[in-house]
């Protein structure tokens, strides 16, 4: 964050990627690094401590995130992010808008207003690429959001069709098909819901339809909370299946998210799903080889594994492994931080403690 408040992230981050793969990724990895940064931090960004050293840190943060977004956005700066030249950055563009609705007041509405033109100007620039018909326009959706709440003109029809394809996809059990398609992997959570959840949050009472949507998702988004819950190990490991497993704890999204939004299913506390997320964090961030010699992320899932970086995997895409850190957004009293220890599912049944029944939405 440093790096892009200076304009010298191009200049500084190295590009890990597949090989063969350096010098596409390069056009895209740093709006990568940015947009889910500040899609991972914008909570605590908007609401962390204002006192000691966390808070001068967190001041810290705000300032470069807001001089991330003036580089970015701006085409004559060395910082620039290159929206709407590679198809790739309308999922980025997205991640930018996510953190910029997470923290609309330390971010969005600190800008100046030649910022905000420019950012407005940028995210228009994806709109001349073509999502693919999957989560990618859930992406194109959100940018759509980022332009409503910045009070420019906004493609409604961009919306719609993110919600309509979503409802179709869904299949059962808090679910959604990536596409007309079911895929094993956590893509529920990298995007799905995190995404539906914010652009229904946003503009989900500017139509009727949309608004019968809100409490259905929310419904749906506890239930993969608590499957989710349920998919950590008492080590803090997690099945390694699917693509993008180079996003590590960036899996529990979605979990983070339904905590700080305080959408937890009865039976799974608070304090459990603090312990749940630190053992993940812990587990996939802490590893020996995570991070190079100066302190960039490396590809892999637990330590540095090239091997699990598919090909539009680079150094800016492991950034959405700050998504597990959400709850920072969460009052220093929550009961997510005062809360007694407590042993998640997965440690809990694997210790010989007994468990309330899983049972699936109807």
């Amino acid at each position: 964050m440093r790096a892009a408040a200076e304009g010298k992230l191009q200049e500084v981050m190295p590009v890990e990627a597949a090989p063969g793969h350096e010098d596409e990724r390069r056009k895209v990895t740093h709006l990568e690094a940015v947009g889910r940064t500040l899609a991972g931090i914008a909570p605590w960004v908007e609401h962390g401590s204002s006192d000691g050293a966390e808070g001068r840190l967190r001041k810290e943060y705000v300032e470069w995130g807001r001089g991330a977004i003036a580089h970015g956005v701006d085409p004559k700066s060395p910082g620039w992010l290159r929206f709407g030249e590679e198809r790739q950055t309308i999922v980025d563009a997205a991640f930018l808008a996510l953190g910029l609705h997470r923290a609309p007041l330390m971010l969005r509405d600190g800008l100046p207003q030649g910022v905000r033109r420019q950012l407005a100007d940028a995210l228009r620039a994806t709109r001349k690429q073509t999502p693919p018909m999957n989560n990618w326009l859930l992406f194109a959706a959100m940018i759509e959001v980022a332009l409503y709440e910045l009070g420019e003109e906004w493609d409604r029809a961009r919306v719609d069709l993110a919600l309509k394809k979503m409802s179709e996809w869904y299949v059962g059990d808090g679910v959604y098909g990536d596409g007309p398609r079911f895929h094993a992997d956590y893509y529920d959570s990298f995007v799905m819901h995190p995404f539906l959840l914010a652009v229904l949050e946003a503009v989900g009472d500017k139509d009727a339809a949309w608004k019968a949507m809100i409490e259905v998702e929310h419904k749906r988004a506890v239930r993969y909370a608590a499957i989710q819950e349920r998919m950590v190990a008492p080590d803090g490991s997690f099945p390694p299946v699917g693509r993008s497993l180079a996003y590590r704890c960036g899996a529990f999204h979605l979990l983070a998210d339904a905590v700080y939004r305080r959408l937890l299913p009865e039976h799974v506390t608070a304090s459990q799903v603090r312990c749940a997320l630190s053992a993940v964090i812990s587990r996939t961030l802490g590893a020996q080889g995570t991070f190079d010699e100066h302190g960039w992320l490396r590809i892999g899932l637990c330590g540095h594994q090239p091997g699990v970086g598919e090909a539009y995997i680079s150094t800016g895409s492991l950034y959405l492994c700050t998504a597990a850190f959400l709850p920072l957004g969460l009052d220093a009293e929550d009961d997510f931080w005062r809360g007694t220890d407590a042993a998640w599912s997965g440690k809990k049944v694997w210790s010989g403690g007994d468990l309330v029944a899983d049972h699936a939405l109807d």
